[in-house]
């Protein structure tokens, strides 16, 4: 090369350019294989469900909406509720009876426990069902003494009594170990930084304790909770109107099997889908202090695609201004001459 005129410098040597890299994607032909077999079974699925005739969709239409659905449905929300509140309520008394140093409360709690995990749920509710054959009247009196009141236990109890009675202390065992899980994964030096502190003992596992421990308490406490909602069905052994009770006995009027089972189907889908949304929403309310960013949520996405879509539509609504050309620079003049 020569030399740059009046810089008595050697040019560098030009650099020859790269050949262009070419990339080729890796292939994944099993995935593409499983993609197209498993859209091929839905496709087929569907299929089924729209050109069958056994489905009968028109009679699921007719009773998806029905008033006695409707009512029944009611009566399986109404079990689901009283049996999720008071069981979790009884179930947090048995965990920390589990978690006190009482040798008499350590052993209470962990044979109920035993004794109602280890007893199917049918088998429960129809005990209570028959309570009464096995204490005719309940009262309110002196231990081994004299009974100031009393009542007849079917009376007092009742059907529906019964039901939510079985279901709550079913429940309670189970909830006591989800809760007892989750005080256990709070961190020990949480409980000694409390006390250190003084603050009263029922204040630590109000405000210290139990906020952290729901974070590992309600994944497993939601589907307990769905599972209680489908469990709610075995109280059709004792003629209860709940939903799967008012299927049965609609079908075994007029036959319709297949259509009512799906009817029993869609709703048990809602009501559990329903539940779903409500924990995620609980899960991260209480997540706050450990994930300082949470993910947005479905609902926070959809307001942001609507503000996104609004504000592409007044930009293409706004009239366009066109750019003026830009002008050529004028060139530097060197200093100490003029123009």
């Amino acid at each position: 090369m020569g030399e740059v005129k009046g810089l008595g410098q050697a040019a560098p040597a030009e650099t020859p350019h790269p050949r262009p890299v070419k990339v080729v994607p890796v292939r994944h032909y099993a995935r593409w294989v499983g993609a197209v077999a498993v859209t091929v079974l839905i496709a087929q699925f569907v299929h089924g469900l729209v050109t069958n005739p056994v489905w009968e969709w028109g009679v699921f239409g007719d009773y998806i909406l029905a008033e006695t659905i409707v009512q029944a449905v009611w009566v399986t929300l109404q079990l689901t509720a009283y049996a999720t509140v008071l069981g979790f309520l009884l179930g947090t008394v048995l965990a920390f009876m589990r978690l006190s140093r009482s040798p008499v409360l350590q052993t209470v709690a962990w044979t109920y426990i035993w004794v109602f995990r280890s007893i199917p749920m049918i088998v429960q509710l129809v005990f209570w069902f028959n309570l009464s054959a096995l204490y005719e009247r309940l009262g309110i009196g002196i231990p081994f003494g004299p009974v100031f009141w009393s009542v007849e236990s079917n009376d007092l109890i009742g059907t529906i009594g019964a039901a939510v009675i079985g279901l709550t202390l079913h429940q309670a065992a189970y909830a006591a170990e989800i809760v007892r899980g989750g005080v256990v994964a709070v961190d020990h030096g949480q409980h000694e930084a409390a006390a250190a502190l003084g603050i009263p003992r029922l204040r630590q596992i109000r405000r210290i304790v139990l906020p952290q421990a729901m974070r590992a308490i309600l994944p497993t406490a939601g589907n307990e909770v769905i599972s209680l909602l489908k469990g709610t069905s075995v109280v059709y052994v004792m003629s209860i109107g709940e939903l799967f009770y008012q299927v049965q006995v609609v079908y075994g009027r007029n036959g319709r099997v297949i259509p009512l089972l799906l009817v029993a189907t869609a709703w048990y889908v809602v009501l559990t889908t329903l539940l779903s949304v409500a924990q995620y929403y609980v899960e991260r309310h209480y997540a706050r202090g450990a994930d300082r960013t949470p993910p947005p949520t479905p609902l926070q996405r959809a307001r942001r695609l609507a503000r996104g879509l609004r504000a592409a539509a007044a930009r293409r609504d706004r009239p366009v201004v066109p750019r003026r050309a830009p002008q050529p620079l004028e060139p530097l003049t060197p200093l100490g001459e003029s123009r």
